[in-house]
């Protein structure tokens, strides 16, 4: 029985600019918002629209990514006809190729989406926070009559260079492809989200295939292909939250958001539109006497004795008599022993800061940058991590890490 749309989701970067904590995990992979993990958006937001076949293109430290994805169950979407399935690079009777790009990874991946002879194929971005309805977009495209569609979102003019820009009339029709201009013709940044008629997305990859010159890329190749040869194309204006979680300060920045629900747009509480993920298994969080908790998330199986403030902590954190948590992101497994600080900073998973060590933000400078420590790393008691440091080794006891 032939899908309507099926969904094939981009998850093999790498993303360098995360730094310690994509070292050994893909960026999909990493823990967000207290109980996620980024990739849990875009399944969320398939299966919320209605979507029940998803291929996950993995690359890059993949491991952890698989294991978590399963079968598929936490996302409904462990199916005898579709379901999820993780899609590595594999051996060809032709050779063995990695993913060369985005367009390539699909192209690699035409005998999965033939399997299910779909009318459209949506292509996902495996590394943004984002809460979005395919259906409406893909009504949109129907209603457009297109053959290719791209989700945008308005940004501020002074920002626009930073993006690849869609220039549409007042159709919505696009005219014209600029990538991160130093002029831009508009302010319709492209979210990396793509509705295509499969019949035009596959003439196109094989197109692109055979051309030696190609990068093999959507937004180098692809899109500006289907310009050229007046294809049609259109933006679909999104007006929800979405945020590319491709640095430090913006994983931190969205994690923050959360807590403010109201103004950010982002809500993890709306049962409307759950996002959903894999259950730790642990036992409820506890605050002992003493235990102050403030404007946070907090996670199965914390446990508090200290002061957590404007902060996130992931399941399974232990945070010891007088130490202080404040506008932190604290991964699962993690030990804040007694006295520490940790202030304005992100802290990956299964990590142990020692009795009074200071990671972050001094107290006097609060606003200056966001420390990193990476997964697995123990700093010792009374050392020091600055407020800019991105931490991947263990740090000794009194030393100082800037």
């Amino acid at each position: 029985m032939a899908k309507e749309m099926i969904a094939m989701l981009l998850a093999g970067g790498q993303g360098s600019r995360l730094y310690a904590l994509t070292e050994k995990l893909a960026k999909p992979a990493v823990p967000f918002g207290g109980k996620y993990r980024i990739i849990d958006f875009p399944l969320s937001n398939c299966v919320n629209s209605g979507i029940d076949t998803v291929g996950i293109l993995t690359q890059y430290q993949p491991l952890v990514l698989n294991e978590y994805i399963g079968n598929g169950q936490p996302w409904d979407l462990d199916r005898l006809y579709g379901g999820v399935h993780v899609l590595p690079p594999y051996q060809k009777a032709s050779g063995s190729d990695w993913y060369k790009g985005t367009a390539n990874a699909i192209y690699q991946n035409i005998s999965f989406i033939e399997r299910y002879d779909p009318q459209y194929v949506i292509i996902l971005s495996g590394d943004q926070i984002c809460k979005q309805d395919y259906s409406d977009f893909l009504k949109f495209h129907k209603e457009k009559n297109a053959e290719f569609s791209v989700a945008v979102m308005e940004v501020p003019w002074e920002e626009a260079s930073r993006f690849g820009l869609m220039v549409a009339d007042k159709d919505d029709r696009i005219t014209e492809f600029q990538e991160k201009p130093k002029n831009p013709k508009s302010n319709l940044a492209s979210m990396g989200i793509y509705i295509f008629n499969w019949d035009i997305l596959k003439k196109y990859l094989e197109e692109d295939e055979a051309d030696p010159k190609s990068a093999n890329d959507f937004g180098n190749n692809i899109i500006p292909n289907l310009l050229r040869d007046n294809r049609r194309m259109y933006a679909y204006h999104f007006d929800g939250y979405w945020k590319d979680v491709g640095t430090i300060a913006s994983l931190w920045e969205a994690n923050m958001e959360i807590l403010d629900p109201e103004h950010s747009g982002i809500n993890l509480f709306d049962e409307d539109w759950k996002i959903y993920s894999r259950n730790s298994g642990m036992t409820g969080h506890k605050i002992s006497a003493g235990g102050v908790v403030e404007n946070s998330m907090i996670t199965d199986g914390c446990r508090i004795k200290g002061t957590v403030k404007h902060s996130i902590l992931f399941s399974g954190v232990k945070v010891e008599k007088g130490a202080v948590i404040e506008d932190a992101v604290v991964m699962g497994g993690t030990v804040i022993k007694a006295g520490a600080t940790v202030k304005h900073c992100i802290v990956a998973e299964n990590v142990t800061i020692g009795e009074n060590a200071v990671v972050g933000a001094m107290p006097t400078d609060s606003e200056n940058g966001v420390a990193t420590v990476g997964a697995g790393v123990t700093i010792g008691d009374n050392a020091k991590v600055g407020p800019k440091a991105m931490v991947n080794k263990n740090v000794e006891g009194g030393e100082e890490e800037w």
